[in-house]
């Protein structure tokens, strides 16, 4: 017989009554019945009842042993007495009678309990991630990301990519956020980079004829940690030889819709895919309010600049602002008539929580149109406001004026802010048991830096230009659009791409528009550009962020719920310690030294006075 275990928890069913078996894992719970001990014995697969007689010899030292303490047992497979079947155990049928017992390893008393139910913060759980994993909830997450990765890698392989990786350790590049810097004890004074991506090296892979390649690949970003942002993390990333932005779609689509109908029913709430039309990202911008829209919610965005405009509305609140180059946005909300005040003043309210002077509206009910700022607005307005909204009896309008930038997130984030607010069963509010996909398309290639004042990359930098050199060598660079893309599901951007820009003179003059001088294109990009100059294939791909898919798979709002092993949100690791500060040899053998802002200088000096 194996020394640790002939079976499973989760293997023994009626078939094997009468047998002698040998099975190890955790002790789940322990419940003491008149004397007869019964223990739910834990490993990764399930449980399995074990029970000891009241005239056992091992009743004393199993007794002894807490929950959670390791233990291998041997007994005999008994069928259950009718009436005591558990229904909810796979091996709920049968129990096993303990003959023989040792003890592997002790627990000591657990700071979060397992079994059961425990308000533990996170900063108890994640000290004690190894416990917090053993409890259902986490284990069937962490096998959720495993059997999704597994899935994708499969259909990447039907598809015919090969699986490379690429170098962790490499130089620094502008992918959008701030890179992690490595020093280099060999180089003194210069410093590796963390990769943000794998963008230049996949590239160079479709410069070295490798035609499809996908990755399971780490990122990093030094950015501030949010729910649905980490430090660290993996992306499905890929790239394609000869290829147009439809090929892309036509490659990627099935396999991110072959991996939520797979996993949709994980939660046991049944969901459906489903896959909208394209979109341009200024169209997503003006009806949504934000590049990534979640289509559950059938709120719409439009613009009724034009009526504030006119000479007959006196809103001087408004008429200010688009003297100066304001745009006016409004989200028609049908049928809200029947709401109490409080709907809309709760609404005015969060307005001024997110920095507006409130949330104006116009409530059509009747024959004219009631609100604050309707006696602003004429009939003649109201009626063409009517028009430009597709506004009927019952609906209401609600407005926000500011520049257009703004305008248009103060929108986004109001539409979201409606719907969520609508009563549970209208007929807006926001769509349940659905994945809603679409790809957003026609990114523009720069954008204008309000702090540095100066034109910068809106995206990825290596996009290919629409209209190539020429669209480059125009008068006006922030009208240029990229041949970029996003994917995005229920409100997240679930993955970024684009047709990648493989012509040196084409690369030569972007980077130049955002302020790269030559020199410092070749010091950064030399071998990039290199490579474009011995023949390079048209070529483009995306990558999919793997952490958002389980997380929306999932249903669940944080990131760090679907990793094993992840930092706080402040950036630090309770159960491992980092970050750490480095020993004096350490610096020496970097050629660095520590010089820390004037605020935590002081404070650990106070720490060190106290200690």
């Amino acid at each position: 017989m194996h020394a640790y275990r002939t079976h499973k928890c989760a293997e023994l069913r009626k078939d094997q009554a009468g047998q002698t078996v040998k099975l190890s894992g955790w002790i789940h719970r322990k419940r003491d019945h008149g004397g007869v001990l019964f223990i739910d014995l834990r490993d990764t697969t399930g449980i399995t009842q074990c029970v000891v007689d009241q005239d056992s010899p091992l009743l004393t030292e199993i007794e002894k042993c807490r929950v959670e303490s390791v233990i291998t047992i041997t007994g005999r497979v008994k069928t259950r007495q009718e009436g005591t079947v558990n229904r909810d155990l796979a091996t709920g049928e049968i129990e096993v009678y303990i003959d023989d017992l040792t003890i592997q390893s002790q627990a000591d008393v657990l700071p979060l309990q397992v079994a059961d139910a425990d308000a533990a913060g996170e900063d108890v759980r994640l000290k004690y991630r190894f416990l917090d994993l053993r409890r259902d909830a986490m284990h069937n997450r962490i096998r959720l990301r495993n059997n999704i990765i597994r899935s994708m890698r499969q259909r990447m392989w039907d598809q015919g990519f090969q699986e490379f990786n690429t170098p962790i350790l490499t130089a620094s590049s502008p992918e959008g956020a701030r890179d992690y810097l490595v020093p280099s004890r060999l180089h003194p004074g210069k410093f590796y980079a963390l990769p943000q991506a794998p963008q230049q090296f996949k590239q160079l892979l479709m410069v070295s004829g490798f035609d499809r390649y996908f990755q399971i690949a780490p990122c990093f970003r030094d950015e501030d940690g949010r729910a649905d942002r980490l430090a660290e993390f993996y992306q499905l990333d890929m790239e394609m030889s000869f290829v147009k932005q439809e090929d892309i779609f036509a490659t990627m689509t099935p396999v991110i819709d072959g991996v939520f109908k797979e996993f949709a029913d994980w939660t046991g709430t049944p969901h459906r895919v489903e896959w909208l039309p394209n979109m341009a990202y200024n169209d997503a911008i003006l009806k949504y309010g934000s590049d990534k829209p979640d289509m559950r919610n059938p709120l719409a965005i439009c613009d009724v600049t034009d009526v504030f405009k006119r000479e007959d509305v006196t809103f001087n609140a408004f008429k200010g602002i688009i003297e100066k180059g304001g745009v006016v946005r409004a989200i028609r909300c049908p049928q809200v008539a029947g709401q109490p005040r409080s709907f809309f003043d709760k609404l005015n309210d969060w307005a001024r929580g997110e920095g507006a002077p409130g949330l104006g509206y116009i409530l059509f009910e009747g024959a004219e149109g009631k609100g604050p700022i309707a006696k602003f607005v004429p009939t003649a307005a109201q009626e063409e406001l009517k028009k430009i909204a597709g506004l009927k009896d019952g609906d209401a309008i609600f407005f926000v004026c500011d520049m257009e930038g703004k305008a248009a997130k103060l929108a986004g984030r109001a539409r979201d802010k409606i719907c969520d607010d609508l009563p549970t069963g209208h007929a807006c509010a926001r769509e349940k048991g659905v994945y809603k996909f679409m790809w957003i398309v026609d990114f523009p290639m720069y954008e204008f830096d309000e702090k540095s004042g100066k034109i910068d990359f809106s995206h990825n930098p290596f996009s290919m230009p629409q209209g190539g050199l020429e669209a480059l060598n125009g008068p006006d660079p922030l009208k240029v659009m990229a041949t970029q893309y996003d994917c995005v599901c229920n409100g997240f951007e679930l993955a970024s791409g684009g047709i990648r820009n493989h012509k040196p003179e084409i690369m030569e003059r972007a980077f130049a528009i955002a302020g790269y001088s030559r020199d410092v294109l070749e010091k950064k990009f030399g071998g990039m550009l290199d490579a474009f100059r011995f023949g390079a294939p048209p070529h483009g791909g995306c990558a999919f962020g793997i952490d958002r898919i389980v997380m929306i798979l999932a249903n669940e709002p944080n990131l760090r719920e679907v990793y094993a092993f992840v930092m706080n949100g402040a950036y630090e690791d309770p159960m491992m310690g980092a970050p750490t500060d480095p020993t004096p040899q350490q610096l020496k053998d970097l050629h660095l030294k520590v010089v820390l802002p004037a605020k935590v200088e002081s404070v650990e000096k106070k720490a060190q006075k106290s200690a």
